[in-house]
């Protein structure tokens, strides 16, 4: 008698993205250098509060590329860990420009950063949205570092209702509509 070979399922999109940001977090702990990662990439985490009408959004970024994104343009080099005022103002203003949530009919809403942690070889940045009302999703650009890197990837997971997806937004793939 012969054993029937054992047939696994395809991985689905939601696996290969658990997959893909599990190494995104795992990679530093195994000893590669901060600055030296072969990868570009951001985790967002956003989560629909209906009790309060709002997004919550978390975005973990490599400190190294995000001061990278948003030193462009400055005439010097952005340090997170500078004092003052101006990291937080830059960081806010990249965020709300790379970073935009519309309502699934197209209306504008307004990202509010409320600040920024460090965490290891990145930051993770704290932002909500107020809603105007119960949505049934959103429109989400999520573009950040896109204009840095040629191979950055944001990988977005979103819980709503109940309900857990996830996104992947790249060059050429910037916005997508999520519904809930």
């Amino acid at each position: 008698m012969t054993d029937a070979p054992v047939i696994k399922p395809a991985p689905t999109p939601m696996r290969l993205l658990a997959t893909l940001a599990a190494l995104v977090l795992l990679l530093p702990l195994a000893g590669a250098a901060p600055a030296l990662h072969a990868y570009h990439s951001t985790i967002t985490e956003l989560r629909y509060n209906a009790a309060k009408q709002q997004l919550e959004l978390s975005v973990k970024v490599f400190t190294d590329d995000f001061e990278k994104a948003i030193s462009k343009g400055q005439p010097t080099p952005v340090n997170l860990t500078d004092a003052g005022p101006r990291p937080l103002a830059l960081a806010t203003a990249y965020l709300q420009r790379t970073l935009q949530v519309r309502t699934t009919v197209g209306a504008a809403l307004q990202l509010q950063v409320l600040g920024m942690q460090a965490e290891n070889d990145g930051y993770w940045l704290f932002c909500k949205v107020p809603l105007p009302g119960p949505q049934p999703g959103v429109q989400l650009r999520q573009a950040m570092m896109l204009e840095v890197f040629g191979d950055e990837m944001n990988i977005v997971n979103v819980e709503a209702n109940g309900k857990k997806q996830s996104a992947l937004f790249r060059a050429g793939h910037e916005q997508e509509t999520l519904t809930w």
